[in-house]
C-alpha cells in the first residue's frame, strides 16, 4: 500500500454506512495499517441520505477533513447510481461497489472497476432488518474487500467480533462471506 487508500461509503439512515466505514477501519487496524473512519450526517432520520469515510494508510493518517477525491466509492443503495453527485470525485483508476442485481457492465460510470452484489438479498435472506429498512452493510463489506484487497476477510471478521455484540456476530459473519463470494467484477482498464 502507498499512501493514503480513501473509501467513500453512501448510504441512507439505518442501513449501515457509518458502521460499515468503521468495520473497515478496524480490520485494517487489526492488520496493522492505520486507520480512521468518520460519518457525516444531513438530516438524522431512518432512510435520509448519509456518507461516511474511512481512511487506510501504512503511516499515520492526520488528515480530517470529507473525502473529496475517493479511490473507491460503496453504494449501499442502488438509488445512488442515479444521482451523478454521488460519483463526483471517484479518481480515474478508483473502484465503484455497487449494491446491485444486475451485471456490472450494466453501470455508467467513469471507472476503473465496477464491482456489484446484491446485498439486499443477502441482508433479507439473512433477516438483517429494523424496522422494515434493509441492512446491507456488512455484505458490501466483504463486496469492497474482495474488489480491493485492502484487507482479508479473517481480519475483517475479527473487526466484526470486535464491534459487534455476541448475538449479531454470526449472522453478520455469513452476510460479510457471502457478499465476498457473490460480488461480481467489471474490469474497465
Amino acid at each position: 500500500m502507498a499512501g493514503i487508500v480513501e473509501i467513500r461509503w453512501h448510504g441512507r439512515g439505518g442501513q449501515g454506512a457509518v458502521l460499515a466505514s468503521r468495520i473497515l477501519a478496524m480490520a485494517c487496524f487489526l492488520e496493522g495499517k492505520w486507520s480512521q473512519a468518520f460519518p457525516f450526517f444531513g438530516a438524522e432520520r431512518r432512510g435520509a441520505p448519509v456518507m461516511a469515510f474511512t481512511r487506510v494508510s501504512d503511516r499515520p493518517v492526520r488528515l480530517r477533513s470529507q473525502i473529496y477525491s475517493p479511490d473507491a466509492l460503496v453504494f449501499l443503495d442502488p438509488m445512488f447510481l442515479s444521482l451523478p453527485a454521488a460519483l463526483d470525485g471517484l479518481k480515474p483508476e478508483g473502484v465503484l461497489v455497487a449494491n446491485w442485481s444486475g451485471h456490472p457492465r450494466d453501470i455508467k460510470a467513469k471507472a476503473s472497476k465496477i464491482a456489484t452484489v446484491d446485498a439486499t438479498d443477502i441482508a433479507v435472506k439473512l433477516g438483517l432488518s429494523v424496522a422494515s429498512m434493509t441492512i446491507p452493510n456488512t455484505a458490501m463489506v466483504g463486496s469492497l474487500i474482495k474488489v480491493t484487497g485492502l484487507v482479508d476477510l479473517g481480519s475483517t471478521k475479527g473487526a466484526l467480533r470486535e464491534l459487534m455484540t455476541e448475538k449479531l456476530v454470526e449472522v453478520n459473519e455469513k452476510a460479510l462471506e457471502l457478499g465476498y463470494e457473490r460480488t461480481q467484477v467489471h474490469d474497465l482498464s
